[in-house]
């Protein structure tokens, strides 16, 4: 492991950090432009956006004294959902913080031009390049230089309020709803980005003495504080200009202490525009150079990025990067337009921070342990989670296709670069899988403990032979013997269109004759043999496939090998869990038999261990439910499943399969099952559940998808 980073932010410089991460363009510029989607009620809407921006706090805060890495928001994705989230938010953070770190620096242009006439990029690109250097130097240093911008910017700020709060003119807040509950919701959505650096702390938590105190209290601390001080400001700003020369204004607060608090005022509103986004700039490098530090350890970024200067005990390679690319973003790119776009995905992350939190806990993970924990779980994450997604519908059309852009880069990112470089899983997908493989088992030990008794119709073709006859009875009667169930053997024979039906076995189609019967006497299982030739009509005809797809029942194809003495039956599934009815006629036929179960599992050789461990737990569970001796084994497999299922089924006296894909799915793609059965070297049962029997399509989408 790489060299670790020293603790030295106390809890003052985790709450400069924070309100330094979060006081900048979104109180010095947005106020003016969330004026005109919701009037006066934009001083509500600051208050809303800090109500939905608690959850992720708490829940960000919760994780940090779990996990006190670098990183913050990358670990805790990547730790809760997967390698895949984790580098889409790593990497979607890394670049928005950078974006919003920029966008800090030349934000700021409008109020210096208030004063002095000065070149934007050039100014801008050298305040940048002081910030790398301070960074650079280490986090004590960027901690002190924070504590100090911090308190010089509020101590102007709050004179701002103190000294503004006489000349408000309650006029001003006339029509305070006049733009309704849509303009209020839209201004939220623009101001929620005002409160994205609360959480940034969690990102040098490594880095923060006794984390498991200072990070909560400083990320609540800062949030309330801020909160408070939001809405104290807009309510000045608000009261003191006109909603007519407010509205668009680049810079409110100099219009109002302009008003207020004459020129002493703006000079004092001026630095402390300049003082916080100095501040939101240097907290952004220093938070969204860990991101990139982080992943690297964890193999999803080069390991060069994840190294520690000997000299000054910081990432200064990954701390230079991000200051290369802010560098250039400042130089060459619209700032604004992308920052937009930076914020609706970091509403996502904030979203993905709520649902770690969950897939944590309920994950049951023993190395979770944080000193601190998140009050009204699991409401105040679904809270969180349900009131980021309605923000982003306010975000409009441009923002969302861009976090969309920036989310399909990253996912690109990890299927080409990092998918084959770990084998981690997420807890979230781990306590899904052990979920989805609970309701199997519980359907399954139903199933196999159900001794009402089956109505078994034996569908014999006038070609069978003697041999396929007595397979599918002994089947047929092993299946029913449990329970008081009746076999019913039934000869179909196909005539002629011409010819009159004298029964109702006859037909001119076999497999409508087949269904026909099984329907009128209400049957819940046919047996028969899967190469019988009336099944097999044509090239583009496939009868077989018919029938199995409007049997009103359960149907069982066995393969057309002798039935020899079975003392092992092997139970396949190449892709989800076993389906409960595969289990059930398993049990059955070994009960009959005196034969013991192998149930055959193929997993791949990059499989992760909490992926392994699982299914091993999954197996053991199933074991349980049947009346038999049950052994498994976990099939190793390089790419074809089926072709190292069929080798793993040679010591095996019966193999039992399903067929439970789509029709869709079988017109495309073929059965591959089929090649399971014909390539096994012993006989084999394909067993076909009835659709009312299975799980509907997104319940089988979930079953393949978690396993």
């Amino acid at each position: 492991m790489g060299k670790e980073l020293e603790r030295d932010l106390g809890l003052f410089a985790v709450v400069a950090i924070s309100i330094g991460a979060m006081i900048g363009s979104g109180i010095f510029i947005l106020p003016a432009l969330a004026l005109k989607m919701a009037g006066p009620a934009v001083i509500l809407a600051y208050l809303v956006a800090g109500l939905l921006v608690l959850p992720a706090a708490l829940s960000k805060a919760e994780m940090a004294t779990a996990m006190p890495e670098a990183g913050g928001t990358y670990i805790y994705i990547e730790r809760g959902m997967g390698p895949l989230l984790g580098t889409i938010a790593g990497l979607g953070t890394w670049f928005s913080l950078s974006f919003k770190g920029a966008l800090a620096l030349v934000g700021g242009v409008p109020y210096l031009v208030v004063l002095f006439d000065l070149p934007v990029t050039p100014v801008a690109l050298g305040l940048a390049v002081v910030l790398i250097g301070v960074n650079l130097l280490g986090a004590k240093q960027t901690g002190r230089l924070q504590v100090g911008i911090v308190v010089a910017m509020l101590a102007a700020l709050v004179w701002f309020v103190v000294g503004g709060a006489p000349s408000i003119q309650s006029a001003q807040y006339e029509g305070f709803f006049a733009k309704g509950a849509g303009g209020l919701f839209a201004a939220t959505g623009l101001v929620f980005v005002s409160y994205a650096g609360v959480t940034k702390i969690a990102s040098v938590a490594e880095e923060v003495e006794d984390p498991g105190k200072n990070i909560p209290l400083g990320i609540l601390g800062s949030l309330g504080f801020t909160t408070l001080l939001y809405v104290l400001i807009v309510f000045v700003v608000v009261g003191i200009v006109p909603g007519e020369e407010l509205s668009g204004s680049l810079t409110p607060m100099a219009d109002a202490a302009q008003v207020a608090l004459a020129r002493p005022g703006v000079v004092a509103v001026v630095a402390a525009a300049i003082l916080a986004l100095v501040s939101t700039a240097n907290a952004g490098l220093l938070s969204s150079s860990r991101y990139p530090f982080a992943m690297s350890r964890d193999g999803l970024m080069p390991e060069s990025l994840g190294t520690v200067s000997d000299r000054f005990n910081t990432p200064a390679l990954s701390i230079s990067l991000t200051g290369g690319v802010m560098l250039l973003l400042i130089a060459f790119v619209p700032i604004l337009d992308i920052a937009k776009l930076a914020s609706a995905f970091q509403i996502l992350v904030f979203v993905l921070v709520n649902v770690a939190v969950v897939a944590f806990r309920e994950g049951d993970v023993a190395e979770y342990d944080p000193e601190f924990e998140s009050p009204l779980y699991p409401w105040m994450q679904g809270f969180g989670a349900v009131g980021g997604l309605a923000l982003l519908t306010q975000m409009g059309t441009v923002p969302l296709v861009g976090a969309a852009v920036i989310t399909l880069g990253s996912a690109l990112w990890y299927l080409f670069y990092t998918r084959g470089k770990v084998k981690r899983e997420g807890v979230a997908k781990d306590a899904v899988r052990r979920s989805v493989g609970r309701r199997v088992v519980e359907r399954t030990e139903s199933a196999v403990a159900d001794e009402s008794g089956y109505e078994v119709l034996v569908a014999v073709t006038e070609d069978a032979t003697e041999k396929q006859e007595a397979s599918l009875l002994r089947i047929a009667a092993d299946l029913v013997r449990q329970g008081s169930g009746t076999v019913r053997v039934v000869q179909f024979d196909e005539v002629p269109d011409q010819t009159p039906l004298a029964s109702a076995s006859a037909g001119h189609d076999t497999k409508h004759a087949i269904v026909n019967f099984a329907d009128h006497h209400d049957d819940d299982m046919i047996v028969l043999d899967r190469d019988s030739v009336e099944l097999r009509s044509g090239i583009l005809d496939d009868g077989f496939t018919w029938l199995v797809d409007n049997a009103p029942c359960d149907v069982l194809t066995v393969g057309g090998r002798d039935l020899a003495a079975v003392e092992t039956v092997g139970l396949v599934t190449d892709r989800g869990p076993y389906d409960p009815l595969k289990v059930e006629v398993a049990d059955a036929l070994a009960t009959e038999a005196d034969a013991s179960i192998e149930l055959l599992y193929p997993v791949s050789a990059n499989a992760s261990p909490q992926r392994r461990e699982t299914l091993r737990d999954y197996h053991e569970e199933l074991r349980s439910v049947c009346s038999v001796p049950v052994e498994f084994s976990l099939v190793e497999s390089d790419g074809d499943e089926l072709a190292d299922l069929a080798d793993a089924t040679s010591a095996i006296d019966l193999v039992v399969v399903g067929d439970d894909v789509g029709r869709l799915h079988r017109s495309v793609f073929g059965r591959k099952r089929d090649h399971l059965v014909e390539t096994a070297e012993a006989p084999s049962i394909q067993v076909h559940p009835h659709g009312s029997q299975r799980p509907g399509f997104l319940g089988r989408l979930l079953e393949r998808i978690a396993f």
